[in-house]
């Protein structure tokens, strides 16, 4: 080799650590071999870790990006390897999460040639990503990567697929290194309109019932403390959606909870009965608008969004604000006058009170009966002090999850939102303890989900990661069975799950673990879980048919809210 030459491979490492990137989540293969052969002398600078299975890097790396604000790195094989994390790159790309994705492909003089492991990742994913490129030279390595992190970490974040063939791994350069800020014909971030930062200030100062719903954009741009500042000053009630949880502490007197499906009644029912709906970094997904014909037809709407492509998309936008939250929030509360709304935050309270009475209060201090998910899920969150970082999985233990635990701190909570990918959670809790060491990762899990990665149970032993494991077990798969039980004339069809001995497979992957049964056990298998130094796992056995109220029936307006099998908000 030149002296003054370097292979594409440690250029790839290079360009990695340049951008700052000290986390990488993979599996070697024979396309993406001489990347992981130059990863071997640069182990002090840059930690790689072996997951098992490639679906599981991805989710790995998702959970990384959510607490640190990073872009999660994935390098795999070809073929297989590739395709393997296309489901992570799917839930990435809707969730917003940065990801720089790294996959070895067969030889150029190849490509075409149905190879063996050769697949069109390129093609596959650009559907589902910011950005995918294939790189045949070496030369094009260090331009790639630059380019790569500048898309995943600006403007909507998100993933972005960078193929490598093996020749161009192989190939030698002379090196050289420039982050990338600026991409003709992308901006990242909107301008700032003045008349729609005045027109904007101009409702919320007229409004009389006001209310603001937080979503992801607030902490994927670091806005939480110009979120408050701007709630306080106007005296705004705030909703979260599920990605917005966390952005605002769970205490904090504007909070009134977490809007949707499952969400609290208290926000769902005044989101219809409003003046002015301030949506702010949140997409309006179905599962938080329900029936558009009747969602707050009665509110003007006020979006502000980085993303233009999201204004009018499903509802209409009386003034819209575009750029980036934690300077538009900053700019419209300049604007804004010091107000107070003490009566409309009170009426609030009787659908809190009514919530409390029907549902929060037999789901965490049941009398009788087999273990509650609720009450599992808050003594959990509250022997960490309140101060755990949340991961779940997807089902109906993700919902009691996102209701039941509690937040005092930012960037507390993953999820799989909006694709709903059920083996998420494992993984993720694993890059989450990664991203973030010195926080307690609480891992709620159905038997369903365990079952779809609990491989990675491998990679907790192998490398002595600590996530506290609470599987919610109910012999089904309990989400599913809800929906079947109330609209399918309890017609259990395939959702009905024997399951193996979680505490004995946890045992065999040299993990402490305890199956619970009884409700008087709970609390000390609760205290000796969080106590305990390293990875943990809680097989609670939970009662068979539980439900996940309130519910909003999909499709439906979202003051249709059902309390239980008779009661309505």
């Amino acid at each position: 080799m030149s002296n003054n030459k370097i292979s594409g491979s440690e250029a790839l490492i290079r360009s990695l650590i340049a951008e700052g990137a000290d986390t990488i989540f993979g599996y070697p293969g024979g396309a993406i071999m001489p990347v992981f052969d130059t990863l071997y002398d640069y182990k002090d600078k840059i930690k790689h870790y072996l997951v098992r299975h490639e679906q599981a890097a991805a989710h790995s790396a998702q959970g990384y990006a959510r607490v640190t604000g990073k872009a999660g790195i994935v390098l795999v094989t070809s073929g297989p390897g590739a395709t393997n994390t296309i489901t992570g790159i799917a839930d990435a790309m809707i969730d917003s999460t940065p990801l720089i994705v790294i996959a070895g492909q067969v030889s150029s003089s190849l490509l075409g040639s149905d190879a063996f492991q050769e697949a069109d990742i390129v093609g596959i994913t650009k559907p589902i990503c910011k950005w995918a490129y294939q790189v045949r030279k070496a030369e094009d390595i260090a331009w790639a990567i630059a380019r790569a992190f500048y898309i995943a970490n600006t403007g909507r974040k998100g993933p972005v697929v960078i193929d490598i063939t093996k020749d161009a791994q192989q190939g030698l350069l002379e090196y050289s290194y420039k982050p990338m800020n600026f991409i003709r014909s992308y901006q990242p971030v909107p301008d700032i309109n003045l008349n729609d930062i005045q027109e904007a200030a101009k409702l919320i100062n007229g409004a009389k019932k006001p209310l603001a719903l937080i979503g992801q954009g607030v902490l994927l741009g670091e806005a939480e403390n110009e979120l408050k500042i701007f709630l306080e000053k106007a005296d705004i009630p705030a909703a979260s959606t599920i990605l917005g949880l966390s952005a605002l502490p769970t205490n904090h007197p504007l909070n009134m909870g977490m809007l949707g499906m499952h969400g609290n009644v208290a926000p769902n029912m005044k989101t219809n009965e409003c003046d002015v709906l301030i949506a702010i970094g949140m997409r309006f997904d179905d599962r938080v608008t329900g029936d558009l014909n009747t969602y707050a037809k009665q509110a003007k709407v006020i979006h502000f969004d980085i993303d233009p492509a999201e204004i009018d998309k499903n509802v209409k936008t009386t003034v819209k604000v575009l750029g980036d939250a934690k300077e538009t929030l900053s700019e419209v509360t300049k604007f804004i006058s010091e107000n107070k709304h003490t009566e409309w935050k009170n009426s609030f309270k009787v659908f809190i009170d009514k919530e409390e009475k029907f549902v929060i209060e037999e789901e965490i201090h049941p009398q009788d009966g087999g273990i509650k998910m609720g009450e599992v899920v808050r003594k959990v969150s509250e022997a960490t002090n309140n101060e755990g970082i949340l991961v779940t999985d997807v089902g109906q233990h993700q919902m009691m999850g996102v209701r039941y635990f509690k937040y005092k701190e930012t960037r507390s909570v993953v999820t799989s939102g909006g694709l709903g990918t059920m083996g998420f959670g494992l993984p993720a809790a694993i890059g989450a303890k990664i991203g973030n060491p010195d926080r307690t990762v609480c891992l709620f899990v159905g038997d369903g989900g365990f079952q779809m990665t609990l491989q990675e149970l491998g990679t907790i032993m192998q490398y002595g990661i600590d996530v506290k494991i609470i599987i919610l077990n109910n012999h089904f798969l309990g989400m599913v069975r809800q929906w079947q039980e109330l609209f399918f004339d309890e017609r259990y069809s395939e959702t009905i799950m024997d399951n193996p001995d979680f505490e004995a497979i946890a045992k065999a992957y040299r993990i402490e673990a305890k199956t619970i049964n009884k409700r008087e056990d709970l609390d000390a298998a609760i205290h000796e879980m969080i106590q305990h130094k390293g990875s943990y796992l809680l097989d609670i056995q939970v009662e068979l048919k539980g439900m996940v109220y309130p519910m909003v029936p999909a499709g439906t307006c979202v003051t249709n809210i059902l309390l239980g099998n008779s009661e309505k908000a």
